[in-house]
């Protein structure tokens, strides 16, 4: 392992993914910017990822192999990885997802050269478990906007899957969030507090590959009690109304985010809408145990 520190470190958080693991580490490993470390976070799995993490860490100094001894969930493994991060950029990476070769060596030049930007990514396509690309997924117009309550609202009140949270990220701002939460759905409160203390920039080229494919231990056909456990076993079939938490939770990042008073009465109007456009959601929490997340 090397002792220097890398100015960009990698957090690769895993439970039992040795379908694709191989090519992702390959993937990570043939970027055109060297100078990162690959923190893997093995969250107790139970099939061949061990093997795998630890024979490509015997062949790249690069790499730093940690096993938990037990599964602490997946908000519990991401953050971890985060933790134990020395760069001065991070980036998250799922074990099934890939990257075009140039994906750090473009991010890293853009926040170099853009103090005020706190997150980059590319555009990106969604892909199959063969590889084959599904379909691109819409860009963010407003996330480099240099008004934070328009930001919030591209990220809040426009859909979107939360494929930007596996962007390069600026440490010492992410350092100031909640991080992932123990929650469904908490990688979109972490997006919205993020982009209420600087701008996104979105590369308009296609750098990241999103997975969708059978094996997925979370998807968006699954019931809100089968994506609790994933983010946290402990939490499993508690009541919860998850709406309901998001609704909070984006008003907590509005409260601790470096505001102006102008900006922060427009976000909060941005959650009236959010609210408006999720009221049915927000009550059949108060009336059935088990919805799903949309």
């Amino acid at each position: 392992m090397s002792t220097s520190i890398p100015r960009v470190s990698i957090g690769l958080p895993i439970y039992n993914g040795e379908n694709f693991l191989e090519e992702t580490l390959n993937s990570l490993l043939a970027q055109t910017f060297t100078d990162f470390e690959l923190i893997i976070t093995d969250n107790a799995s139970t099939d061949n990822t061990q093997t795998i993490c630890q024979g490509y860490a015997a062949r790249d100094g690069r790499i730093r192999y940690y096993r938990n001894t037990e599964n602490l969930g997946a908000s519990g493994n991401y953050n971890r990885a985060f933790e134990l991060a020395r760069g001065e950029y991070f980036k998250w990476a799922a074990h099934d997802d890939l990257l075009a070769p140039q994906f750090l060596e473009k991010t890293v030049a853009v926040l170099d050269a853009n103090p005020d930007v706190v997150l980059c990514y590319g555009l990106t396509e969604a892909i199959d478990g063969n590889g084959n690309i599904l379909r691109l997924y819409p860009a963010k117009p407003d996330a480099a906007d240099p008004e934070p309550s328009k930001r919030f609202y591209e990220f809040v009140c426009v859909p979107h899957p939360c494929v930007s949270v596996f962007g390069l990220i600026r440490t010492n701002v992410l350092r100031q969030t909640r991080l992932i939460g123990n929650y469904t759905g908490s990688d979109r409160p972490l997006l919205s507090e993020l982009s209420l203390r600087g701008r996104f920039y979105e590369i308009p080229e296609v750098l990241f590959y999103y997975r969708n494919h059978a094996d997925q231990s979370w998807g968006e056909n699954a019931s809100h009690h089968s994506q609790q456990a994933w983010y946290d076993p402990h939490r499993a079939g508690k009541i919860t109304f998850p709406h309901w938490r998001l609704l909070g939770e984006h008003l907590r990042s509005i409260r601790r985010a470096p505001l102006r008073f102008n900006d922060q009465v427009k976000c909060y109007l941005c959650m009236g809408w959010w609210a408006r456009l999720h009221w049915k959601y927000l009550a059949n929490n108060l009336i059935v145990r088990d919805v799903k997340y949309s």
